[in-house]
């Protein structure tokens, strides 16, 4: 049997902007996905994907070697109505076999299961977890997969294949990649919450690139804040960076940040992490902040060192 994992994914710095080639700190979660392989006799692919709980979300079966997809059984409910999910599976795979066409060219088949080590819903890296597994377990390029399917700026198959903290810059399909440091003397002043909702990155990606104009200032000045936090070893010091990086970003697409909009009495300093307007938020704080922000009705709120490899 192969086995292969690969680490969930947050954004401190750099949304939107690192589509654009501004240099974003990303940082590998100790969550992930994992993909196992098992050979069976018969010419199929067999898929089973399942829940952090162990409940299975998507079954598909294939014919091999032309990955017809043959049936599959799916949760459209919890899915928000979504019954693509097969289809989508099946154009990664395809893409796969163009990129290498040796792969699933076998006469006899394979039962997958993949597995997910954090609820589906919280927006770290469900896809880009699953297109770093496919493409190792296919031997090819991550990024170039990422590209003929989902798209995006790739910093989330970088944290997929890192164990620490990364600067990443875009460079197409051979991005900019470099583990660093970055563990801050205040992180136990820092939390993650959840609000409530998952965000359609695409969604974002679009309003960005329709309100974007020449971004050449903005995306030097957000790099630059991206090396500053790195080095950071001041919460007061840190405050001001992503206050001041939320204000680019608020200006750019021209949302307000998430701390006028939800926390405007908060005693710390709350920043945006990947599209705004759902997923995770980065707080400052103290022993504090989790009743408040579970008195604003956000019950998950995780101290940083327990979310962070």
């Amino acid at each position: 049997m192969n086995k292969f994992y690969s680490n969930g994914k947050l954004l401190l710095t750099g949304e939107y902007f690192v589509l654009d080639g501004a240099k974003a700190l990303a940082v590998p979660t100790t969550c992930g996905q994992d993909l196992s392989i098992q050979p069976i006799e018969e010419p199929q692919l067999i898929w089973n994907s399942f829940t952090n709980e162990g409940e299975c979300w998507l079954e598909a079966i294939f014919e091999l070697p032309k990955l017809r997809l043959v049936s599959t059984t799916f949760y459209s409910e919890k899915e928000g109505g979504n019954d693509k999910l097969a289809e989508n599976l099946n154009k990664i795979l395809k893409e796969a076999q163009k990129l290498n066409p040796a792969f699933l060219k076998s006469a006899t088949g394979f039962l997958v299961k993949t597995n997910l080590t954090f609820p589906k819903n919280w927006g770290l890296g469900t896809s880009s977890t699953l297109i770093n597994n496919i493409a190792n377990w296919a031997n090819i390029n991550p990024y170039q997969l990422l590209e003929k399917t989902f798209g995006g700026s790739g910093y989330d198959i970088a944290c997929a294949q890192n164990n620490t903290p990364i600067l990443y810059t875009r460079k197409e399909i051979k991005p900019l990649v470099k583990q660093v440091n970055f563990n801050p003397s205040f992180k136990n002043q820092l939390y993650f919450v959840y609000l409530n909702k998952k965000q359609n990155s695409r969604d974002g990606i679009k309003r960005f690139n329709e309100l974007k104009g020449n971004l050449t200032s903005e995306i030097r000045q957000i790099s630059e804040i991206t090396d500053t936090i790195v080095h950071c070893n001041n919460l007061l010091d840190f405050e001001k960076l992503i206050t001041e990086h939320e204000q680019i970003i608020s200006k750019t697409i021209q949302i307000k940040p998430v701390q006028k909009q939800l926390f405007n009495d908060y005693f710390g300093q709350t920043k945006s992490l990947g599209a705004w307007g759902g997923d995770f938020i980065l707080a400052t704080g103290n022993k504090d902040a989790p009743s408040y922000f579970k008195k604003k009705g956000f019950q998950t709120v995780i101290p940083y060192r327990d979310l962070i490899l």
